[in-house]
């Protein structure tokens, strides 16, 4: 029989291992293996991020969400993680543990209408299995649709469950928006919905940095970033930090060819300057 190969933290295969939903990663940001819930199996994205790694990606929402089959293949990859051989057979020996649960995939997982009916449902497995409170319940969320009730509940419901929000910010002008995610949203709209993250749960701000066309972000780009962190802190808002990371996978997307990473040194001199505004910041090269 040919042994099933050993996940890298370069491959995020959604089949990973045969389900619809469930997919496990190593995790560069957080270490240790990342149990995904992708709500999007159809690859559709209410943006269109530049960097994004979903072949075939198509503008809409996520489908109907099978939540039966959710709640089986969940709790089906949870007793293969714990209780089974999958992380000696399938993991690398220094990354074997469970860092979290993480709902993610391949568009944006807040557009299932069933969201928060989904979080209730992660939660009552997480139960199951006694990771309640010891592990992490994280959204990987570009925020767009925090205005809508249904979001709020679930993303109120997370923080019960030792939960994060980790909210995209890419670019704080409305030019890089529109350039780097494809999205018509406001810089001020963005933040307002940053606020009501982070008022309902831990908030994480994730940002890719990349060169475009061989540039770094402008200095107009960085400074605006910084003038958006420097009003979080005005503002006293509780932004749990900054996770600032590059490129480690290739885009699917059509500018592809224009995409290059940063010298780690960009990244690192980048980092210090939001620290020096007294915010954390982890970067992942």
């Amino acid at each position: 029989m040919t042994s099933k190969p050993t996940l890298t933290t370069t491959d995020h295969a959604r089949d990973a291992v045969g389900m619809t939903y469930v997919y496990p990663v190593i995790s560069r940001r957080a270490g240790g293996v990342s149990v995904g819930i992708n709500l999007n199996p159809n690859n559709a994205c209410n943006w269109r991020c530049v960097y994004c790694q979903v072949p075939n990606l198509v503008r809409g929402t996520a489908p109907v969400i099978d939540l039966a089959l959710l709640e089986h293949e969940l709790t089906d990859f949870l007793q293969q993680l714990l209780h089974g051989d999958f992380m000696a057979t399938r993991v690398p020996e220094g990354a074997r543990r469970l860092n979290d649960i993480a709902i993610s995939g391949n568009g944006e997982p807040t557009s299932a209408r069933e969201f928060a009916d989904i979080v209730a449902l992660i939660g009552q497995v997480m139960a199951r299995f006694d990771l309640v409170g010891k592990i992490k319940l994280v959204l990987i969320s570009n925020g767009s649709l925090l205005d809508k009730a249904y979001v709020q509940a679930g993303v109120r419901r997370m923080a019960d469950l030792n939960g994060e929000v980790w909210f995209k910010l890419d670019s704080a002008t409305r030019d890089g928006l529109q350039r780097i995610n494809h999205s018509e949203i406001s810089p001020a709209r963005q933040f307002e919905y940053f606020k009501i993250a982070a008022s309902l749960c831990p908030t994480w701000l994730q940002t890719c940095v990349f060169a475009f066309d061989g540039a770094a972000p402008s200095t107009v780009e960085q400074q605006a970033y910084l003038a958006m962190l420097a009003q979080v802190q005005a503002e006293q808002l509780p932004l749990q930090g900054v996770l600032l990371y590059g490129l480690a996978r290739p885009s699917m997307q059509p500018e592809a060819a224009q995409l290059s990473a940063l010298p780690a040194i960009w990244l690192e001199t980048f980092a210090e300057q939001i620290r020096a505004l007294g915010i954390t910041v982890k970067v992942s090269v």
